[in-house]
């Protein structure tokens, strides 16, 4: 490190060591006898993050933040309009504090009855967002070199559909992943809708379409 003019703050590092519990406790040990305590868990801008890789902690976390605020909204609801109830539980992805719904019941009426999109399909909608966003020049750069648009050697049907390039993968991780997803998913969408002249009729309509998917 200090032939690349770096220092060790001992005070502000944590060392993590990933992998199976065998190679953990050997590397661990190792970094021991440099001075180097490693942990089982660390935090790297406000995520925590395990040696499993399952990021349990971190979900337990924010479960357990989560609830701290539902709790306190439920406490001043009376004192709120519906509107204002509606944006402050939206940010949650719950209703069951502003509607008082049991958990034995069913959530999807009551989703629909507040026109919210199911988390699944909340998902879809972030997405295919972060796609037209890009492909119109409105997103980060760096999402031009993951999202490109599909542009054929010669003339097809397809050719004004707004299609991105699919990339090939091999696994079901691989199709997880941004790239894949996002352009499986944007390729399906009418051409009217991926046409649209603006960002807020792009959301509205798409709204409309994975609304009636989700409840029709």
């Amino acid at each position: 490190m200090n032939q690349n003019f770096l220092q060790l703050n001992q005070d502000k590092t944590e060392v993590i060591v990933f992998g199976n519990k065998e190679k953990r406790t050997a590397i661990s040990k190792h970094l021991e006898s440099l001075s180097l305590k490693t942990r089982d868990q660390v935090r790297n801008l406000g995520v925590l993050i395990d040696s499993d890789s399952t990021f349990s902690s971190h979900i337990k976390s924010i479960t357990k933040t989560a609830f701290y605020h539902l709790k306190n909204i439920s406490r001043v609801k009376g004192f709120l309009s519906q509107t204002d109830q509606e944006k402050l539980i939206h940010a949650f992805i719950s209703t069951r504090v502003l509607t008082r719904t049991k958990r034995s019941e069913h959530i999807t009426p009551v989703l629909k009855s507040l026109h919210w999109l199911p988390v699944s399909y909340r998902i879809y909608f972030k997405v295919l967002l972060l796609v037209y966003k890009s492909l119109n020049g409105l997103g980060p750069e760096y999402m031009n070199d993951i999202l490109v648009e599909y542009k054929p050697s010669r003339a097809l049907r397809c050719t004004d559909l707004g299609q991105i390039v699919k990339p090939r993968v091999q696994t079901k991780h691989g199709e997880a992943a941004f790239s894949c997803y996002a352009a499986q998913n944007w390729n399906k969408l009418p051409a009217e809708l991926k046409s649209a002249p603006t960002v807020s009729i792009f959301k509205s309509k798409l709204k409309t379409l994975l609304f009636s998917c989700a409840y029709d």
